[in-house]
């Protein structure tokens, strides 16, 4: 017989109801085991997970809803084919969601161009990322029911695609700046940002410790395990039936807000008052900055000679980490700005997503110093506050690249 002609596995099943594993072969037959050791907790929402080795995850709920996930292979990790990348801030995807759920409370606009997104994604013209700043946004709301619908809505249409960590981003990017100053690179930019490969929405540095498949796999079987681990893994945190707690104040709103409350009261000009909020923002970057300047290679002179050299400047290359900067320059210099404990999660993930996605639509108090920060780094994003905008401007990009190509 013809070794092509073979059959072979098409699909491998975990089947919560009946505690078995299938595989499903290219000529229809399939085989069922049982499984003893099942890998859905209690609090799971999850009834099946349907693999294709040949690319892709289906994850089905109790509920009976769909959500499909695309998978990266080890040598392909980020195929955007020429997609558009359109980031929305969290209290986006709630009309998004509750216009694809069913919901009654949102505009007209708001259900086309939710309606659209929806099926630009299906079409494979965009992708729309998720990031652990939606994760932890969703999962702590304690309404169970709204819960499902919005961790439903934003699995459904991000398809696996990840912003990396932004945490992460900025100490790439503040090693590739010292790789710049030293002229080894032309620019500070990184890949990857948005990503299909396993693990990136949390960094090492927060102390995630990633799975660890069998050390006799090889390795791109241990790959694919570990990718499809990962991959099932945020679906079923996202949609687990108990909400997470909020973790504990870190006392960072309090700290700016008593510092932008001192900075209204000196009498400097704007120059002045830039220069102490980057001598305020470069203490929260001590760590990165001393491990960033150790992996470029930089000897103490060095170290030395950069930081004699206005470094402030050397964060304008950055996409994300200036982008950041701009963002916090613009909200202490705003006289009488009211600091909130989720400006830092807002802050944080919109510079990472404005520094390297098209599109970006998010609230207005955060949307007016993204745009600034964008026009002061010539970066390319576009930011609106309405999805409605959003919509006709990435529509717009789409026809031009189809008529361009």
């Amino acid at each position: 017989m013809n070794q092509k002609s073979d059959p072979f596995v098409v699909m491998v099943t975990i089947d919560r109801e009946t505690s078995s594993v299938v595989l499903t072969r290219s000529d229809g037959k399939a085989a069922r085991a049982p499984l003893t050791d099942l890998p859905f907790a209690t609090t799971s929402l999850l009834d099946r997970l349907h693999c294709s080795p040949l690319g892709g995850l289906l994850a089905v709920t109790r509920d009976g809803d769909d959500i499909a996930f695309e998978l990266p292979t080890q040598d392909r990790t980020e195929p955007l084919d020429n997609r558009l990348v359109v980031y929305l801030d969290q209290n986006m995807w709630r009309p998004v969601s509750e216009a694809l759920q069913g919901g009654d409370v949102v505009s007209g606009e708001d259900r086309v161009a939710a309606e659209q997104l929806a099926d630009w994604v299906r079409n494979r013209l965009i992708v729309m990322p998720a990031s652990a700043g939606h994760y932890y946004e969703t999962t702590k709301w304690s309404v169970s029911d709204k819960r499902y619908s919005l961790g439903l809505t934003i699995l459904q249409l991000s398809r696996g695609w990840q912003m990396r960590d932004p945490l992460q981003v900025r100490e790439d990017e503040i090693l590739e700046m010292f790789r710049c100053w030293k002229g080894e690179v032309d620019s500070a930019r990184v890949p990857s940002v948005f990503t299909l490969a396993p693990n990136a929405l949390h960094s090492p540095s927060r102390g995630v410790t990633a799975y660890t498949p069998p050390s006799d796999f090889s390795a791109d079987d241990a790959f694919q395990l570990v990718a499809l681990t990962s991959a099932s893994t945020y679906i079923d945190v996202m949609l687990d039936a108990e909400h997470v707690e909020p973790g504990p104040e870190t006392g960072w709103a309090e700290s700016n807000q008593r510092y932008s409350n001192w900075l209204d009261a000196q009498d400097w000009d704007s120059q002045q008052k830039r220069r102490s909020i980057d001598a305020f923002l470069f203490s929260d970057f001590q760590r990165e900055l001393a491990e960033g300047a150790h992996a470029a290679g930089l000897s103490l002179q060095e170290v030395q000679q950069w930081g004699q050299k206005q470094p402030a400047q050397s964060f304008a290359v950055q996409p994300a980490t200036g982008l950041y900067r701009e963002m916090f320059h613009n909200r202490h210099l705003n006289m009488g700005t009211k600091w909130r404990r989720n400006d830092l999660t807002d802050m944080i993930y919109l510079s990472c997503a404005a520094g390297y996605a098209d599109f970006v639509v998010c609230e207005r108090h955060m949307r007016e110093p993204l745009g600034r920060g964008i026009r002061r780094l010539g970066l390319p994003a576009k930011v609106f506050r309405r999805l409605s905008e959003a919509v006709l401007a990435i529509g717009d990009a789409l026809e031009q690249a189809g008529a361009s190509g």
